[in-house]
């Protein structure tokens, strides 16, 4: 009796095809923070995105610190990049917080 062949371990896949559909694939967080800066400058993208690490004597350094902390403003981040660089459109903004709705006109005395 002859022993089964076994298979040889495939190779990986291409990075390249590992994720087709994804525009952020092979884009490091570096890489998309300082293409926005370059790209918008300090002061719009912390007018875009209002946290402390974009208005407060910003770097690099420290934004991808907070950014690898905290999934809510990377994606954010990674939302504007999208927008900035493919063309797509603004993300909804919240309107339960935003306060630019109208207070009711209270009618006038007789």
């Amino acid at each position: 009796m002859q022993p089964e062949p076994t298979l040889a371990p495939q190779a990986p896949e291409h990075p390249d095809r590992q994720q087709p559909n994804n525009p952020l694939h092979g884009k490091t967080l570096e890489m998309i923070l300082q293409q926005l800066v370059d790209r918008l400058s300090w002061a719009e993208l912390g007018r875009r995105i209002t946290i402390r690490c974009f208005t407060d004597t910003p770097s690099i350094s420290s934004s991808l610190k907070f950014l690898r902390k905290t999934p809510w403003a990377r994606k954010k981040v990674e939302r504007l990049y999208l927008e900035t660089s493919q063309g797509l459109p603004p993300a909804p903004r919240p309107s339960g917080k935003s306060g630019s709705r109208k207070k009711p006109r209270r009618k006038a005395k007789p």
